[in-house]
């Protein structure tokens, strides 16, 4: 059973479940705050802070691995995204955020026994464009099932604006967060590749974001 109390941790960024994150903790509270969650094998709570205030919706994180400690009490931390929470209070109560949550449901879609023998063909094939022109080559999966639904794998993967992804984050249906991101990969290729993309033809590859 998941606690409805958790530790925040507020940042500009928006994590989906499943994915990594990198953390560079160097802020007292926040030293203690991942001290605890590492002593007890707990979860902290990332939410996206911006001009706007705080979201409704977070993620989950677990802490996979700590990579550095400092001298100063800094460290370096890697963490994977879990599940989608609600933030119903905001607590103050210690010297880092805590908030009471609730746990959104989202109906369950079926699993396939691999990426590549799902019904979701055409995202797939959408997606590879995509992240071929993006990064130079094609998303090369294991084939295992997978552990996430397919929209999060994805869309950690594409540089989608923050409240594009904040957006995508509150969806509560598997089906329509894929429609999302159908539409914002074919709005993308017809920017970037007018031609190739209305004949179809694969993106090139020498082009890259990072």
């Amino acid at each position: 059973m998941r606690a409805n109390r958790i530790p925040l941790f507020p940042l500009n960024v928006v994590l989906f479940p499943g994915a990594s994150l990198p953390l560079h903790i160097f802020e007292q509270r926040y030293k203690v705050m991942i001290g605890q969650c590492l002593r007890d094998n707990r979860e902290f709570g990332i939410i996206l802070v911006s001009e706007r205030g705080v979201a409704a919706l977070g993620c989950t994180a677990a802490i996979t691995r700590k990579m550095k400690d400092y001298p100063d009490g800094r460290m370096d931390i890697l963490t994977q995204g879990r599940t989608v929470f609600r933030a119903l209070q905001l607590l103050r109560e210690n010297e880092y955020h805590e908030a009471i949550v609730e746990y959104p449901a989202d109906p369950a879609a079926p699993l396939h026994e691999s990426i590549e023998d799902c019904e979701e063909a055409g995202l797939l094939a959408l997606f590879q464009e995509c992240h071929s022109f993006i990064h130079g080559q094609m998303w090369v999966t294991t084939g295992k099932q997978p552990l996430w639904p397919l929209s999060y794998q994805l869309a950690a993967r594409l540089p989608i604006e923050l409240d594009e992804k904040q957006a995508l984050l509150e969806i509560r249906s598997e089906a329509q967060r894929q429609d999302f991101l159908i539409r914002w990969m074919s709005d993308l290729l017809a920017r970037v590749e007018p031609q190739k993309h209305a004949r179809g033809r694969p993106a090139g590859n020498g082009h890259t974001f990072n």
